[in-house]
């Protein structure tokens, strides 16, 4: 006789965490998670249905594969994976867990997720991250984004917090955090429910956006209209 795994039926969908390298698509119009292992080679939206990662047409999650979005019960389990130097610029994502899932000693393999919360960390430098920016790889059709404050883009591609929130859409919130102080940055279309810090991280975004234009006009200044040095 084989013995059947145990049925669920809770009153509300289980919370889960797990870390992502938020992802932009090729035309700027979406926003999206690609995973750390198994999977990452295939971004998802903030709300999405999982698939055999293998190609096989059983529905995810089966108990005879590994397939189906993974998370975690504890949320300091998953922030632990985020001191590894290959995940260190991953984000943390506070998910809801949906349709059906097998439940494991430390988390869930489940059917169909909807992320609730990106939490970013800091950039390179240390500093409370404003945005997020080239990371300097991809997968085909996306660009993988890294945390950054207003002084570090340099002129790379980016997307304010707030911005990434929006095009994700379905709710998603999207935090700075660094340590035990967090920001969090909704849709601008809501400026009303802002408050200073999350003001004062778009601010900053756009100052920095504009010393950089203004750099790029200078030097086009100093080779004059017909391309060459002045003087």
């Amino acid at each position: 006789m084989r013995l059947r795994l145990p049925e669920e039926r809770p009153t509300e969908p289980p919370t889960g965490y797990k870390i992502a390298h938020p992802m932009l698509s090729q035309d700027g119009t979406r926003a999206g998670f690609t995973g750390v292992s198994l999977g990452g080679a295939l971004p998802y939206g903030v709300l999405a249905d999982a698939s055999c990662v293998y190609g096989l047409r059983h529905r995810a999650p089966s108990r005879r594969c590994d397939c189906g979005f993974h998370c975690v019960h504890d949320r300091r389990t998953a922030e632990a994976l985020l001191c590894t130097a290959e995940h260190r610029a991953a984000v943390l994502l506070e998910v809801t867990v949906l349709g059906r899932y097998i439940r494991f000693e430390r988390g869930f393999r489940y059917a169909r997720q909807r992320v609730r919360t990106a939490t970013v960390g800091p950039c390179a430098c240390g500093t409370v991250a404003a945005a997020l920016a080239d990371a300097g790889w991809g997968r085909p059709g996306w660009t993988a984004l890294a945390p950054s404050c207003a002084g570090c883009l340099c002129g790379r591609t980016s997307v304010s917090l707030a911005g990434f929130a929006r095009l994700g859409g379905e709710g998603l919130r999207v935090v700075a955090g660094k340590g035990a102080a967090s920001v969090a940055v909704a849709d601008l279309g809501y400026a009303k429910d802002l408050g200073v810090p999350e003001l004062a991280a778009e601010a900053a975004l756009l100052q920095a956006r504009l010393d950089w234009f203004q750099a790029q006009l200078a030097r086009l200044g100093e080779r004059g209209p017909g391309g060459g040095r002045k003087g």
